[in-house]
């Protein structure tokens, strides 16, 4: 049963916990300088597509920042935010309701699941666009080789001695 809250719930495979993180990580495009999360109106956009309700704009903001460094290995200060822990058929869930509480949720879930390691921003500096890593191994370092992986490979080549 549902109170119009999102759940994350730990026995899921947690793939829609990784998707809302990563698209919540993305409302910060470096490559573009756009953010999402730059007026109250974005915020209540991009949360109304979610089924979350906004939040504070500043609590969205610092969790995005922070969660942002987690990803890249830091330890940031995250701010407080109230999850529901219940029990429920076949597992336990997390209920959140704003965009910030969702965040951490997933992020908690992911942890939790050991997977959080496979969210990472793009190595480029100049994308740091946030993608779940897939691959194998675990060792993806580009959001898309095609583009960033691209870009990167062939500066290392242009700047070898000839």
């Amino acid at each position: 049963m549902t109170d119009g809250r999102n759940e994350s719930k730990v026995v899921r495979n947690g793939s829609h916990d990784a998707e809302l993180l990563v698209d919540f990580l993305n409302t910060l495009d470096v490559e573009d300088g756009t953010d999402q999360l730059a007026t109250s109106a974005g915020l209540t956009s991009w949360a109304t597509d979610r089924g979350l309700e906004p939040g504070s704009l500043d609590d969205a903001r610092r969790t995005r920042d922070a969660l942002r460094s987690l990803v890249t290995g830091g330890r940031p200060e995250l701010p407080a935010v109230s999850l529901h822990p219940s029990c429920e058929g076949d597992g336990v869930c997390l209920r959140s309701s704003t965009v910030a509480e969702a965040a951490i949720a997933a992020t908690v879930v992911l942890s939790i699941q050991g997977k959080i390691s496979r969210v990472k921003l793009c190595q480029a500096e100049t994308c740091r666009f946030a993608y779940y890593d897939h691959s194998r191994n675990g060792s993806r370092a580009w959001c898309s080789m095609e583009i960033c992986g691209n870009r990167s490979k062939a500066r290392n080549f242009r700047a070898k001695p000839a």
